[in-house]
């Protein structure tokens, strides 16, 4: 038999952590039908000169915001250029199953900074499902770029039981009916493939629209007891628990660390929080936190992994509109109010201003941002005078404090005032500590969320290009294979999917990488539009040249440096990747499957 994608003359990574090879290998009915060390009938096979190149399995992206984006734009064609095949959505307790469109829109919009004014007419006109099973249908049937997996969102789980205003009551408790139909609805969900459930403890994730806005996400509200109902079900069914801890405070991640170990004959809880950072305002914390997570999965059981970055965290923002001002009192007062008008009477206001001084010179309270003007920098305004100065270098020439020029300049220009700070991962050592940890996972995008700040795109090409220039220093830090491996088998493997592997007989899900093009042109940023949004544009990562064929389900999706027209249009080239079905993948010669290792690579 024939091929229908031949990918020839590439040094080819399998996903498992074994070395390169230079490998042939043949595609047929969306699997891996051969890796030869031999030449392939190339006959009636689209033929892909992989010669200088690597082919690996297509990346996993295991936090986005992509809820909103899938029904608009399928292609998902930021994640496909940069080599992902695979995506998460409903992650932070947000996800857009069970909720009206309304009250999905408020609980989405503000937190991940995407205009309400797109999204909730964009869920009126799309959202037809209301039961995990309707919304696996639907994904079934969307033409989707890169496969989806999904967890199912505790804010909207509780708003769809509870009703949104009683969910967002703190003196209201659930009934045992409403908590029992939350149990069910999450076997449901698991039942319908999904990967476990997301939750949410972080208080300045705020609702948007005008009912409740400025309240916490429904999920902070939950007691531990209601939580740990739920976590009896991921324990007992193997699925995964995401969240976030009090990103402020930062305590109660030693709770979620306990609960990950099993106790009393239980299970380990497979947990999975946002983040492990290297934060200017906690420097050591995460060497803390990485070895307090060593002691729970070695010692007590656990098994629990932190999602990192092996980038820094850089965060741009136009005007006051950053999720770090949700954090402190004022901050707060002016994310509160929508119209541009009321915000800046404000903003000008001089009590107010004392406020916000009184909260930027607490250096010592528990945050995320380091509050420092001198460490922000001005990269796009009118004045273009300003550009590429520090706010704080602004208020010394104007002789006033750094919230008072802050202020000044956002009243004066509003959101054309773009400004960008580092607020973790700014010291590359201790990035490669973080992305060599064991009880991390190498994720945290953001993708499809934060459109005027900026979404990880291109991550796991940066953490390729961060690992290569390391060998090539003389200062390893893993080597490149075990890099492939964190971003594609491992991710795989522990979401429980079919994903990150390319041995004979797996899905062909695949790049084709140029290791040349690894080069400084991925930490440029770009705007581009959003497909599907009639224009608004948003900050992207472009590799371009780095990622030279994507392969989806067997079908190329991206190559030559173009999207086929098909993409997100017609048939999808992904599909809905149902949990704890791995084990289950069919083999296209009806030989038995070979895990890891050279067995895995086999001839044709």
């Amino acid at each position: 038999m024939g091929f229908d994608v031949v990918i020839k003359n590439g040094l080819y990574f399998d996903g498992t952590g074994e070395g390169g090879q230079l490998r042939n290998i043949g595609v047929r009915g969306g699997r891996v039908a051969a890796v030869s060390r031999d030449g392939l009938d190339e006959s009636g096979a689209r033929v892909i000169d992989a010669r200088g190149m690597w082919i690996v399995p297509g990346f996993v992206d295991i936090h986005t915001h992509y809820d909103a984006e899938l029904l608009a734009a399928p292609s998902l064609s930021e994640s496909i250029r940069h080599g992902v095949t695979t995506v998460t959505v409903g992650s932070c307790s947000i996800s857009t199953i069970l909720s009206d469109a309304e009250d999905c829109s408020d609980l989405f919009t503000r937190v991940e900074a995407i205009p309400r004014s797109y999204v909730l007419p964009l869920l009126r006109d799309k959202k037809s499902w209301r039961t995990p099973a309707e919304y696996v249908e639907f994904l079934d049937n969307h033409p989707l770029g890169p496969n989806v997996t999904s967890f199912l969102g505790h804010s909207d789980l509780r708003t769809s039981v509870m009703g949104l205003g009683r969910a967002l009551d703190a003196s209201i408790e659930p009934t045992e009916a409403e908590v029992a139909r939350m149990e069910r609805t999450l076997e449901d969900a698991i039942d319908c493939g999904m990967l476990g459930l997301s939750t949410m403890t972080n208080p300045w994730d705020k609702l948007d629209g005008d009912r409740y806005r400025s309240a916490a996400l429904p999920s902070t509200y939950a007691s531990w007891g209601e939580y740990r109902r739920l976590h009896r079900i991921l324990r007992r069914r193997g699925r995964i628990l995401q969240s976030a801890p009090n990103i402020t405070t930062k305590v109660n991640a030693i709770r979620f660390l306990l609960e990950s170990a099993p106790w009393g004959g239980d299970k380990a809880l497979k947990t999975t929080l946002i983040t492990l950072a290297d934060a200017k305002t906690s420097p050591g914390l995460h060497r803390v936190l990485a070895g307090l997570t060593r002691f729970v999965n070695r010692v007590l059981g656990g098994d629990f992994r932190w999602q990192t970055l092996p980038t820094p965290f850089e965060v741009y923002a136009d005007g006051i509109d950053l999720v770090v001002f949700e954090e402190f009192g004022a901050g707060e007062e002016a994310l509160h109010l929508a119209e541009e008008v009321a915000r800046n009477e404000l903003l000008k206001d001089e009590q107010y201003r004392r406020r916000f001084r009184k909260d930027y010179q607490k250096k010592l309270s528990p945050r995320v941002w380091q509050r420092d003007f001198y460490d922000a920098f001005i990269v796009g305004c009118p004045d273009e005078r300003l550009v590429g100065r520090s706010i704080g270098a602004v208020a010394d020439e104007r002789g006033i404090h750094p919230v008072d020029a802050f202020l000044d300049l956002v009243v004066e220009h509003g959101k054309l005032l773009r400004w960008r700070t580092t607020i973790a991962n700014h010291r590359p050592r201790e990035v490669a500590r973080m992305i060599s940890e064991p009880g991390a996972l190498i994720g945290f995008a953001d993708s499809g969320a934060h459109i005027r700040n900026m979404a990880f795109y291109n991550f796991p090409l940066r953490m390729l290009k961060l690992v290569r220039d390391a060998e090539r220093a003389g200062k390893p830090i893993m080597p490149i294979e075990k890099a492939i491996w964190r971003l594609t088998g491992e991710l795989g493997s522990w979401l429980g999917i079919e994903a990150g592997t390319i041995r004979l007989g797996d899905r062909a899900d695949l790049s084709v990488l140029d290791p040349s093009a690894l080069d400084d042109r991925l930490e440029v940023y770009h705007e581009a539009p959003m497909d599907g949004f009639d224009g608004l544009a948003r900050m992207v990562n472009r590799s371009d040249g780095a990622v030279r064929s994507v392969l989806v389900n067997g079908r190329v999706a991206f190559g030559d440096g173009a999207f086929e027209p098909a993409l997100g249009r017609e048939r999808g080239f992904g599909q809905f990747l149902r949990a704890g079905q791995a084990a289950e993948r069919p083999r296209t010669d009806g030989a038995p499957r070979r895990s890891t290792g050279p067995d895995a690579v086999a001839a044709a």
